[in-house]
């Protein structure tokens, strides 16, 4: 699961809240062990996922680098490469 989240810092435009929030719930997934909780457990469960994602929305905002931002199009691109020649799909 966790090999979902994404790298969010330094890029131009910078994570959009609903990415922020889909790391957040990957990274509460892994930590329960479950994608979707029970009943009893879904308030506990979603106000974790709100919590990681204004931890990491903070930690994103007080991030400072001198690295220029990273261009989202040419990050993808390489992932998909790195697939390619790890999977070898097309």
């Amino acid at each position: 699961m966790c090999r979902n989240i994404k790298v969010l810092h330094n890029f131009a435009p910078p994570a959009t809240t609903d990415e922020v929030r889909a790391s957040a719930l990957q990274f509460v997934r892994k930590l329960s062990g479950t994608t979707k909780p029970s009943k009893a457990n879904e308030a506990v469960f979603n106000a974790a996922v709100e919590d990681v994602a204004q931890a990491a929305q903070r930690l994103l905002n007080g991030l400072v680098t001198t690295a220029p931002p990273r261009d989202r199009a040419v990050e993808a691109e390489r992932a998909r490469e790195r697939s390619r020649r790890r999977f070898g799909t097309g």
